[in-house]
């Protein structure tokens, strides 16, 4: 079967729309989509689905081909959408429906714009139409009346709960018994419970970061059960292609990236990893690490971590430690972490007690000391130094 799905794509496609579609694709139907708005986001069309689009030039060249191939029918149709406030919702059908020849379906997601659009598109093709309502349209349609005339012209009405079939009775007067209701779907294999083994890592996407190392050294453990949580982003001159790194390796199904994160949504992330992860080395032009603020924090999260002897690192982080870009040192210490939550705990108890002896607030009161007594040292009146340095 071919659909053709009248859609937004604002930001891409709703997630749920995009859920839909592609479990639709994988049941052997063929997808184009005829998008009223198209911008990527984070749902994009899958290669294997036709994306229609349209411009000014595009509308103009509909028009002109529907006066001059079937003006009767034309200028029937412009009068009504002049009536009913849809102009544009007909001109963009006179272009999409020039593409809709091979298709068995309209299927329209919202009884909106799309709709609107959806319902010239079947007068000029004579296509089966099916719209999907979800919510914000029963009670915020942007033209009531054309949504009552182009539901009216709807040979199938699909709706997402019991609640709306009941509305679309009560308040328009639509024969419940005509109305579908279908509740949106959950793609129960991926969406499972699962205990999650969590490393996290939290720092920008430069190479003496070492994600490379990190995700080559799970790849190695091989247990499908670790997650890597990877917070940060790639904002920066040096910036390593880090997502590239993990469909390279090939754990990308094991990596959740979470962008950059302050405040709550930083702690929330150190509060729910196992572990965490930086692998720290010298980068080939020659930069290294001070020393990195995340480790310090994790620790005094209470967190067990793993690092690398790298610079000062190994002066301050006893366990566990390996050495630069050593993959297979690293891919023994997350397993060793993950097989026992025992040294988890121990782990964790002793990164929170070096976090208290070398990284507290006490630090700041030593610099604003250090300050304070080179502002007093430069207050010294100029003789009294002149007289100092001769002495």
């Amino acid at each position: 079967m071919h659909i053709g799905v009248i859609a937004t794509m604002k930001f891409g496609l709703e997630h749920f729309v995009y859920r839909e579609l592609s479990l639709l694709s994988a049941q052997g139907n063929t997808i184009s989509l005829f998008p009223t708005k198209f911008k990527r986001g984070l749902y994009n069309a899958r290669p294997e689905w036709t994306v229609h689009r349209w411009n000014l030039a595009a509308l103009m060249v509909g028009q002109v081909y529907m006066l001059l191939n079937r003006p009767g029918q034309y200028f029937k149709l412009l009068i009504e959408a002049f009536q009913t406030n849809s102009l544009i919702h007909f001109a963009i059908a006179c272009h999409y429906s020039r593409f809709m020849g091979d298709l068995d379906v309209i299927y329209v997601e919202f009884a909106d714009h799309k709709l609107f659009v959806g319902y010239y598109c079947k007068k000029l093709t004579g296509k089966p139409l099916a719209v999907a309502i979800h919510a914000y349209e029963l009670y915020q349609n942007p033209n009531p009346r054309m949504f009552l005339r182009a539901l009216s012209y709807c040979d199938q009405i699909i709706t997402v709960t019991e609640y709306n079939r009941e509305l679309l009775a009560s308040k328009y007067h639509i024969d419940p018994d005509s109305v579908e209701v279908v509740r949106i779907c959950v793609d129960l294999e991926d969406y499972r419970p699962e205990e999650k083994f969590v490393i996290l890592i939290a720092a920008y996407f430069s190479e003496k970061k070492g994600h490379e190392i990190l995700f080559k050294a799970v790849k190695q453990v091989g247990l499908k059960d670790i997650e890597v949580w990877v917070v940060g982003d790639g904002d920066v001159g040096d910036a390593v292609d880090v997502r590239g790194l993990a469909k390279q390796i090939g754990i990308e199904d094991q990596v959740a990236f979470f962008g950059k994160l302050s405040g709550n949504a930083l702690k929330a992330v150190y509060h729910a990893c196992d572990v965490f992860c930086l692998p720290s080395r010298t980068e080939r032009t020659g930069i290294s690490e001070g020393f990195p603020t995340v480790l310090a924090e994790a620790m005094a999260f209470g967190k067990p971590v793993i690092t690398t002897r790298h610079v000062e690192i190994p002066r301050i982080v006893k366990e566990i430690v390996v050495d630069e870009n050593d993959v297979d040192g690293l891919a023994d210490a997350i397993r060793r972490v993950y097989e026992s939550p025992e040294l988890r705990q121990e782990l964790g108890k002793l990164g929170r007690r070096t976090a208290e002896q070398h990284f507290s607030a006490a630090n700041v009161t030593r610099t604003a000391n250090i300050l304070a007594g080179l502002v007093q040292r430069s207050s010294v009146e100029p003789g009294t130094k002149e007289l100092q340095r001769q002495t």
